[in-house]
């Protein structure tokens, strides 16, 4: 049906960039691309004395553990956030094209279906992690890999584009990458798919020397080291002195038993449709073609003790992928027996809860940003002044939704400090000089100062029995930026909800006060 089809191509964008609106602000893992695109777009590239002009970045004052790569930012600097995301949906699409082609059209929009209710996925695809540079490049990369009918031509060509394309991803935004196409490479040359001379090579070379010839004149310049190649420097910290352990560690089972189920979310799809899939004769080779390269990926990733999602959210859409046709082999079977119409009925409502648990994280997600919030009640506070104001902001105000892009102007009479090193901030001199402070913990900011606000973010859940009330601070406070708790309307319809649906039965969110906002007490 293209009816169908259309709304469900539509809805990948439409989602992306709902979940950028409602949640907008970013965190600590976000940072450097959104800062380094605020400093290019304030400052510009400096054409004259670099040194000095580059002075005025982010990253000279916090450069972080490693280098990061200035191309996704330069690129991003050129329009908005919106563009990551709508890139990211648009290599979704590209991708769901090769499903519906290799697979068939209901395939393609089961794919769409499962891909609607993953949290994670249209959540971050506007995001400035420096995953999401390479995810897009990632999904059109292993698009080419799946079994699409072609004379033997053709499917050459399109392997050698895959690898070009992985190896300047892997070059350019995420040496784990190159494990992703050692496993897709080593799994065809094994099969005699491709050709180590004759695809595998020429391809590999050319997209090193277009990665390296990108990567290296663009960071040596912004980064003042030359010559840089911030991929090669991240992965040995993190890899070769085995930093990134410094950030934690998880047990080797971690992806396979947290991370992908989470990410895949639909727990029917998951659980049920990919082991079917990869089970039924007729759909069995496709799948393993798909699902084998990306399991060796995640098996070899699962060695490196720190662990998290993004690492291996490049296995999202193939999972996806083979989801989908587990899921569509039981909906046009669900008239057939007693079995498939359970199955259908439960993939239905997995589908549609995974859809609804998804918006509901997206409206938890919103009030993570605390830090992003007190700053801009202190813009409305220091409104219309005539003097410069002094302000810091401690540490977690700074993860929690502050970058550049939310502070005003440098010609404003605003100055902001990030000072976070810990002696410094023990001396009572180094605070005299400020008139508000941003803080989490107050009674850590010496001399005399009044909390004038605080600002509250999520903590969590709380289930209230029948009877029991609203918490104060907590159920429909936690939707205060959205200017509903206070509406009678609103009240109206938890109470109806929770008196003719749930029977008394609720599921408040938590808040309490994370940043406080101190002036100074010139008293």
């Amino acid at each position: 049906m293209p009816a169908l089809d259309a709304l469900l191509t539509l809805l990948i964008p439409t989602l992306i960039l709902l979940h950028l609106y409602v949640a907008p602000f970013t965190k600590v893992e976000e940072s450097f691309n959104i800062q380094a695109a605020h400093d290019i777009l304030t400052y510009g590239i400096p054409t004259g004395n670099f040194s000095t002009a580059l002075r005025s970045y982010d990253h000279f004052d916090f450069p972080g553990p490693v280098p990061r790569t200035f191309v996704g930012a330069v690129l991003l600097a050129g329009a908005i956030r919106a563009v990551l995301g709508l890139y990211n949906a648009c290599a979704l699409l590209y991708y769901r094209n090769g499903v519906s082609t290799a697979f068939g059209r209901n395939i393609g929009n089961w794919y769409l279906l499962i891909h609607i209710g993953q949290f994670h996925l249209m959540y971050y695809a506007s995001r400035t992690l420096p995953n999401m540079f390479a995810f897009g490049l990632s999904t059109l990369a292993m698009r080419n890999f799946l079994p699409i009918p072609a004379a033997a031509p053709a499917i050459s060509k399109r392997h050698k584009l895959s690898i070009y394309l992985l190896t300047i991803t892997g070059i350019v935004f995420r040496s784990e990458i190159a494990m992703l196409l050692a496993a897709q490479v080593g799994y065809l040359l094994l099969q005699k798919r491709i050709s180590l001379a004759r695809d595998v090579v020429p391809a590999g070379l050319a997209g090193a020397v277009v990665g390296l010839s990108v990567t290296i004149p663009i960071d040596s310049f912004f980064w003042q080291k030359f010559p840089l190649w911030p991929e090669l420097a991240g992965f040995y910290f993190n890899t070769v002195k085995g930093k990134s352990s410094d950030w934690g560690t998880s047990p080797w089972w971690t992806y396979i038993g947290n991370a992908l189920p989470r990410l895949v979310m639909n727990p029917v799809a998951g659980q049920v449709c990919i082991p079917l899939a990869v089970a039924l004769k007729p759909t069995r080779k496709a799948s393993l073609d798909i699902l084998i390269p990306l399991a060796i990926f995640v098996g070899i990733y699962s060695v490196l003790p720190h662990k998290e999602w993004r690492f291996v959210v490049y296995a999202l859409p193939g999972l996806t992928a083979v989801a989908a046709i587990g899921a569509n082999w039981i909906w046009t079977r669900r008239a057939k027996s007693m079995a498939y119409r359970f199955l259908s009925l439960a993939l239905t409502a997995s589908t549609l809860a995974s859809i609804g648990v998804s918006l509901g994280m997206l409206a938890i997600s919103s009030l993570n940003y605390p830090g992003a919030a007190a700053l801009d009640k202190l813009h409305r506070i220091t409104l219309g002044s005539k003097e410069v104001v002094n302000i810091h902001l401690d540490a977690m105000t700074c993860m929690t939704g502050v970058t550049r892009f939310t502070q005003m102007p440098p010609q404003s009479l605003l100055r902001y400090d990030k000072t976070d090193d810990e002696q410094e901030l023990l001396s009572p001199p180094f605070w005299e000089k400020f008139d508000y402070v941003l803080a989490e913990r107050p009674e850590k900011v010496i001399g005399g100062w009044e909390i004038v606000d605080e600002v509250h973010g999520f903590a969590g859940l709380r289930v209230l029995h029948p009877g029991e009330g609203r918490h104060a601070g907590g159920g429909d406070g936690a939707f205060k930026k959205l200017d509903v708790e206070r509406t009678s309307l609103w009240t109206r319809s938890v109470d109806f909800a929770r008196s003719k649906i749930t029977r008394g039965w609720w599921i408040e969110i938590k808040m309490e006060p994370k940043i406080r906002i101190l002036k100074r007490d010139r008293g």
